[in-house]
């Protein structure tokens, strides 16, 4: 049975990789991840748990330890953030292309320059096309939650994929919270020991990360895409498995009082939960505004979503990322291209908040609805506003 438990929330996220009895680990501290793999590093080194801790010198290295490890047949984790996720780029490709099921958990922070170490979305709208499936946590219980599940998703057969567990720096990786903390034996019942579908053997050798030759590789990334769409029913699957073993429902797509809300705003991460609240304060004042929350980023759910912004007049789309060069947000440019392709003539607002860890209230919320409202009033075509620039 659960134990409720009072834990930061980078040691919640250590704490499942730990359950899921990863068998290896190989990471490099950045700021504001670091406390996960310190935590684990201590749990390996105290015999908690039994995997190989590989202290690298870079980031680059570390998911490269991991395609290694991961392609030998090893249960295989890692994390990062900001700089140290833009350093693993090259090789994030690979993971996704040799299908190898490893699991990273990304403390969301900023990039650089200037230089910030606070929390916004710009490190992973960077990886957006890598091929990992990736989900966000709006809170501790949910990354913990989130990080079994992807395991479960990742070493499926039919989807053999690495997945991404986003959790907002700071806002969440700092923060102590109430969780309920499954025992071992649940958590085995869910998740079973790994089993690879191929690994590298030196008594049955295989190649694998072959060289693409013009004549095979745009077959090779067609089947890479069509193995990320492919895990949408599998992630569905494995989300009421995980409500049937502990109780707690996850979905694609999640809304907050949008049954008959003629507006709605659209969020990632942690501040969804800032949202909720400041609907719940609009509402007592008879505004008809509710929410949807994007849990599953890639692959999209297409169907959820349109589904849930069913009814609504206009969508407030808050991205936590600039996208240089494009009047939008990277998460408003998507949406509005989705909703133009399924011919819906509806008006979306952006606005671009907590850049750099900017705090972003329940009044900033309000604001943007005010100034969406006056927008839609006005049919005029989608803006892209930075909340609280400093004149």
């Amino acid at each position: 049975m659960a134990r409720r438990v009072g834990l930061e929330v980078s040691l919640a996220c250590a704490e499942a990789a730990k359950l899921a009895n990863v068998d290896v680990v190989a990471a490099y501290p950045i700021t504001p991840q670091t406390h996960i793999v310190e935590h684990l590093a201590e749990l390996v080194a105290d015999g908690h748990l039994d995997a190989e801790f590989v202290p690298v010198e870079s980031e680059h290295s570390a998911i490269s330890a991991c395609v290694g490890s991961s392609a030998a047949g090893a249960r295989t984790f890692t994390s990062s953030s900001s700089q140290g996720l833009a350093l693993m780029h090259e090789i994030l490709f690979i993971a996704s292309a040799m299908r190898l099921p490893i699991v990273m958990a990304v403390a969301n922070r900023a990039l650089s320059g200037p230089l910030n170490i606070w929390n916004d979305h710009s490190d992973i709208m960077a990886e957006r096309d890598i091929g990992w499936v990736q989900t966000f946590a709006e809170n501790g219980q949910e990354v913990l939650d989130l990080m079994l599940h992807a395991f479960k998703v990742a070493e499926d057969k039919r989807v053999c994929l690495p997945v991404i567990v986003n959790m907002d720096g700071f806002l969440l990786t700092h923060v102590i919270e109430p969780l309920l903390m499954p025992e071992q034996a649940e958590v085995d019942a869910y998740l079973p020991p790994y089993q690879p579908q191929q690994r590298l053997d030196i008594a049955q050798p295989i190649s694998m990360g072959m060289v693409g030759m013009p004549e095979v590789y745009t077959e090779a990334k067609k089947a890479s895409l069509e193995a990320l769409l492919g895990s949408y029913d599998v992630v569905k699957e494995h989300w009421a498995g995980f409500a049937k073993q502990f109780g707690r429902q996850y979905k694609p797509i999640e809304s907050y009082r949008s049954e008959d809300a003629e507006v709605l705003f659209v969020t990632m991460g942690s501040l969804g939960e800032t949202c909720m609240t400041a609907i719940d304060e609009l509402r007592e004042a008879g505004v008809k505004v509710g929410s949807v929350r994007i849990r599953l980023w890639r692959p999209f759910p297409v169907d959820d979503f349109l589904a849930a912004i069913q009814g609504a007049k206009g969508l407030i789309v808050m991205d936590r990322a600039l996208s240089p060069g494009v009047p939008a947000g990277p998460v408003a440019t998507e949406l509005r291209g989705l909703l133009y392709a399924k011919g819906y003539h509806l008006p979306v607002q952006n606005f671009v908040a907590g850049l750099g860890g900017r705090d972003v209230t329940r009044a900033d919320f309000r604001m943007m609805l005010d100034k969406a409202r006056k927008a839609f009033a006005a049919g005029g075509e989608m803006t892209c506003e930075m909340v609280g620039v400093k004149e």
